[in-house]
């Protein structure tokens, strides 16, 4: 019997990978699931209990507001940084437990972000904030007089590493911002940041906060080394191969970036450099591992990471869970190159592999796709465990050692008048 008491809103969008992930765990839970779908409510279709703007928090928060009136709520949760600012405004507002809008905005706001660590005591690479009609003869003074050489031009907003350059000299700098400046006007959106470069090794972590205190539940290591021109990430593999006092350095500066942005109760996900100067953070936000990542995770009785989620979420214990011992890993497709995905082969090959759990493609045939970093997604995912991470690294690379794709070149039209 569901458990109206413990009924959980959860803020998603209508092509998110985790809605089902979190209905299948609420149904192992007993407790009910209420998506509350971004879209325009004026287009709310059959079979969506709540249409909410994300884009208008005060309607939005209304909104859940009424609908807690006769259906009360015992948690809300965001499945990305799109829903931090509405979870945060309509628990406040209900007086759930919740971080604070501040924390909202820096999942959000890149430049933010680097602000309030700062301004928390958090080490941080020099950093400046742009608008994109700031000409590009001040941005690049301003990066040679504040910031040095090699820097990173990051957009304020988005987020999957899209519109992330590398530039190693003025020259190169004025040819990244004016490529950032495309990108985000072609979207509607302003601003970027400009920051110096931090070499070193790059490991993701994955956590859940109890009134400030960071539980760590795993440690990735991104064995592909991230130095630039572009950001992309493809694998991830738990557990960590760092050394164990390097791993407690990486927890620590998690917890202190995650205090100083004002984070306190629900999921932490966070990205972090290891260098000769210690530990840096690149992000750190209130929510839990993006796409279908988390299917690397299993706890104890084989939880999935969602039915842990949803547990912490209604008030129940989570202290004492502890991650499946196998190592496992996750291995983001790129794409290789722009144009329309035709077909993809060797499909079965790569599933054969040993160590191989799955392999999944989630973009659809003769759909256009373009690489980072104006692209924002993947063309599936390859799923892997076994006895150590150097197993689980070398299946993972294997397995994409059989696919192809074939995608055709967009073929451009030239209007003869």
């Amino acid at each position: 019997m569901t458990n109206t008491e413990a009924r959980v809103l959860l803020l998603t969008t209508a092509h998110s990978y985790r809605g089902s992930a979190f209905l299948a765990a609420a149904a192992r839970l007993g407790i009910e699931v209420v998506p509350a779908v971004d879209m325009p409510p004026a287009l709310q279709p059959r079979g969506v209990p709540l249409a909410i703007d994300f884009k208008q928090p005060d309607t939005a928060v209304a909104a859940i507001v009424a609908y807690a009136d006769s259906r009360p709520l015992a948690a809300i949760l965001p499945l990305d940084d799109s829903g931090v600012l509405i979870a945060a405004l309509a628990s406040q507002a209900l007086g759930l437990p919740y971080n604070s809008p501040q924390a909202a905005g820096a999942a959000r706001d890149k430049l933010y972000m680097r602000r309030l660590l700062h301004q928390g005591g958090v080490p941080t690479p020099p950093f400046c904030g742009f608008k994109t009609t700031d000409p590009s003869e001040i941005v690049t003074a301003v990066v040679c007089d504040q910031i040095g050489f090699p820097c990173v031009v990051k957009p304020r907003t988005l987020n999957g590493s899209r519109g992330v350059i590398r530039a190693n000299d003025e020259k190169a700098l004025t040819a990244v911002v004016a490529r950032v400046k495309r990108l985000l006007h072609a979207i509607g959106a302003d601003g970027f940041l400009v920051e110096a470069f931090m070499p070193g090794v790059e490991v993701a972590l994955e956590g859940v906060l109890h009134h400030g205190h960071l539980q760590l539940l795993a440690l990735f290591d991104k064995p592909d080394p991230l130095d630039g021109p572009f950001f992309e990430e493809t694998i991830y593999v738990t557990p960590s191969r760092l050394p164990a006092a390097t791993q407690a350095a990486v927890v620590d500066m998690a917890a202190r970036g995650a205090l100083a942005i004002g984070l306190q109760t629900g999921s932490v996900h966070a990205e972090l450099r290891i260098n000769e100067a210690g530990v840096w953070i690149v992000e750190v936000n209130g929510r839990s591992i993006g796409g279908l990542c988390s299917q690397t995770l299993r706890f104890d009785r084989g939880m999935s990471l969602e039915e842990l989620l949803l547990r912490q979420a209604v008030g129940l214990d989570v202290s004492q869970l502890q991650r499946e011992q196998t190592a496992s890993g996750v291995m983001m497709i790129p794409i290789p190159r722009p144009g329309i995905l035709r077909g993809c082969r060797g499909l079965e090959d790569a599933r054969t592999v040993p160590g191989i759990d799955e392999v999944t493609i989630t973009t659809p045939l003769n759909n256009r796709v373009m690489a980072l970093p104006e692209g924002e997604s993947y063309l599936g995912f390859i799923f892997a465990s076994g006895q150590t991470p150097q197993d689980v690294e070398e299946a993972l690379r294997t397995a994409h050692g059989r696919l192809h794709f074939d995608i055709d070149e967009e073929l451009t039209v030239i209007s003869v008048q």
